[in-house]
This record gives C-alpha cells, structure tokens and sequence, in this order.
C-alpha cells in the first residue's frame, strides 16, 4: 500500500465546495467516495447527499455526476466523537508553567481562541463531534462559557461542540450562587450541567443538586469523578438511575485501584442504573487528582456502556496530550487488550451515544460523519494513523497529509517499501 503520497482533492470542485462560503454551507451534491475500503475487506464508492449517505456500491459502481474523491488506499470507518474535551483549559501549558511569562489568560477572547483552535485540531484527528466541560462560577463567572458557545457558533459547519456547565461547589452558603449560575448556563445554551463532586465538602448533595436540575432543565449529566470511594459511588449510582436522557462519569480511574471485589461491586451498581462510563486512556484532566484509566475489561464485562475520550489538551493536567480519538482506541487495545474493532467502537459510536447523536454506519440512511484513514486493516489504521481525511455533513471539513520517503537502496528496491506517488489515476483521477 502506498502510504508516502500526500492526498489531494480528485476533483477540484469539491474541495472548493468545502472551503468556501458561509459555514452553513451545504454539502456538494452527489459528493461520491471512490474505492475506499471497509471494515469487512469490501471496496466500495459512497455517494453523499444533503448531509447523509444516499447510496454505497461496489467500486465503480456510483457513476454519478459531480466532485468525486479518490480514497484507494484508506479505510473508511464512522467518525470518531470526543465526548470529554476541555476547550477553556485547552493549549495553556506552556502560558502557565515554572518559567512561562506569566499565567494563562482568561479573557474571554482567548478563551474563545483557544476553544476553536482545540476544536479545530481535534477535527483534524477526525472528531466531527466534541463535548466541552466548561467551568462556571469564582470571578469568571458565565464567561467562560458564553466564550465556548461563541466559538461553537462560528464552528458551525465544521464540527459540533456542545458545553457541559461545571460549577466548583454546590452545597452549603458557598455553593448557593453557583447552583443559581448552573441553571442560568442552561437557559444560555449548555447542553448537559456536570462539575466534580469529589471537590465539595459534600459529594452527595453536589450530585443531587446536580441531577435536579437536570431533572428540572431536562438536559444530559456529565459528572467528573475519581470513582475511589466505594460507598459514594455506590449513592451517586442509586440516585442516577434511571434518568433521562442519561448520565454519563469520568474519568473513573480510581476504580482501578480499589480491591477486585470492590471494584467487581461498584460495576455491577454503575450497569443497574444505565450510567455510561468516559474513560480517558490518554492521561488525566483537570479536577480530579488521581491518574490511570478506569478498569475498561471489567466495566464491560459488568455490562456498563464504555465510551473513550481525550481529556486534557496540553493544558496543566496533560501538557503533551494530543486530543486524538484514534490515540486512544489504540492505547485501549494496546494496554487494556480490547480488540480493535471494540476499542474503536469506544471512540466513536459508544462516544456518539453517550453525547446523545445519532449512529453512523457506512450504510446508506445515516449520517455523513466519516473518517478516511490510510490502511487497509483497524489494527494498522490504529497503529500508523497518518494520512486522514474528515467528512462532516457530508462534505471535506479536514485533511491531513503524510508523506514517506526512503533513500535509494537495494534493500528499499528489494522490499518494494511504499514510496512517493503512484502511477495508475484510476476512475477517479486519483493524485
């Protein structure tokens, strides 16, 4: 397989079509996919229509009119979702450390910087979908938010991020402001209320208050949780059950290190009451203390919804963390034992579930929400996942190129290792 070449657009059209005009702009009609390769070793062409999959054929098959785009050579599987970002925090590592000129800004502006460019690199990876955990309350205020919010308007089209609002406490005098805030963030367009009940004086009642207002607002929990306390765990499971549209924790990992029997029990609590689990294999995030991953092997077999997530983008929790889905579906097969496909689907459609969209399938009917990678095979798409390129709404909305070279050898000439270019244009007028 030749992975040195850098992509290019088969039709000049269609990458115009993707890079012009207001962010609203529709998909290029009949937009078809030449010759990319499925999962189940099939190589087909996938014709894309008003934002969804109209119709997937044998390669060669979708002969219609209009911008086509070679991907011989790439997998094309759903498009991950990043359901556990921290766009405010995201890229302050190095405005925030010993020796850095000075503490990282949170002037609204470039809060709303940061956001977009966070959403941005992570669009680049292939997440079309991202959740933010924003906090709320001390002297910024709402701020912080109106700043995410703002940035997810002028993403709109690219990608889409939703807001989690995360007040620091709830309970006593000091937390009566805060749990005012969190429902004024709903009315401002927070999709799902959160925050970290591990850092309140009162860790029940800040999970109670918590789920009342969702009650109240009807919208998604998404809580911050060490999970190293059995017995609290154990009451915030209880009170979670049954709620809709749903709860999600995370990152868990102090799960990993309570006894087996402890552990086994607290899985068996969190399946009862339908939470979903948001493990993050790529590194802590802010507020909560403990390192690792949650117990992923155990929560499954418990029959908890496992979903994957990125957590901290190179701010103080993680300065070097990458944001990127694929990172961590490999990570969980790499260091968990998940077969890829499980792994993958941890990062993308239980990802998806847990942020309440829709399912993507390459079958026609579903959502134009895909991901190119240049492989042949899930196992090495995980492991060399260079090459990419990120359909949103049935059009191009990122792309990322590789390029691999060798010096002329024998050895090189002998393997015959990929190398630059290609020879043969194909029906799609490939590059």
């Amino acid at each position: 397989m030749p992975d040195s070449q850098p992509w290019q657009p088969d039709d000049q059209a269609a990458d115009a079509a993707g890079a012009t005009g207001s962010p609203d702009t529709a998909a290029p009609a009949g937009l078809v996919l030449c010759g990319a390769r499925l999962t189940d070793g099939r190589v087909v062409d996938v014709r894309l229509g008003g934002g969804r999959i109209e119709a997937v054929g044998t390669a060669g098959s979708l002969a219609a009119p209009g911008p086509r785009l070679d991907l011989r050579g790439y997998l094309l599987l759903p498009a991950p979702a990043e359901p556990h970002a921290h766009s405010d925090t995201a890229l302050t590592a190095d405005g925030a450390g010993p020796g850095a000129p000075g503490p990282a800004s949170h002037r609204p502006e470039d809060i709303r910087r940061r956001a977009t460019e966070a959403a941005l690199l992570q669009l680049g990876h292939g997440a079309t979908a991202l959740r933010s955990h924003v906090r709320i309350g001390d002297v910024q205020g709402l701020a912080p938010l109106e700043a995410v919010l703002q940035a997810r308007r002028s993403l709109r089209g690219l990608a889409d991020l939703t807001a989690v609002a995360v007040p620091r406490l709830l309970t006593g005098v000091a937390g009566a402001g805060n749990l005012a805030m969190l429902r004024d963030a709903v009315k401002m367009g927070a999709d799902a209320v959160g925050g970290c009940p591990d850092l309140d004086p009162d860790p029940a009642g800040y999970a109670e208050a918590v789920l009342e207002v969702a009650a109240e607002q009807g919208c998604p929990v998404d809580l911050h949780t060490d999970s190293d306390d059995p017995a609290q765990l154990g009451r915030l499971a209880a009170m979670a059950g049954g709620l809709r549209p749903g709860v999600c924790l995370g990152p868990c990992a102090g799960l990993s290190r309570l006894p087996p029997r402890a552990a086994a029990r607290a899985a068996d609590q969190l399946a009862a009451a339908g939470v979903t689990v948001i493990c993050l294999p790529q590194g802590g995030c802010c507020g909560v203390e403990g390192w690792g991953t949650a117990p992923v092997r155990l929560l499954r077999a418990a029959g908890v919804r496992v979903a994957a997530g990125s957590g901290a983008l190179r701010d103080l929790a993680n300065p070097v963390g990458r944001g990127d889905p694929l990172e961590a579906a490999y990570l969980l097969a790499a260091q968990h034992g998940l077969p890829a496909a499980e792994a993958y689907e941890a990062v993308s459609s239980a990802a998806r579930t847990a942020m309440g969209l829709p399912g993507v399938r390459v079958e026609a009917g579903y959502p134009a929400e895909l991901l190119a990678v240049r492989g042949e095979q899930l196992s090495g798409v995980l492991s060399l996942a260079y090459s990419r390129v990120v359909v949103h709404r049935g059009r191009v909305v990122a792309r990322t190129s590789s390029v691999r070279e060798y010096c002329d050898s024998e050895t090189v000439v002998a393997l015959d290792l990929p190398r630059q270019g290609r020879t043969d244009s194909g029906s799609c007028g490939g590059p």
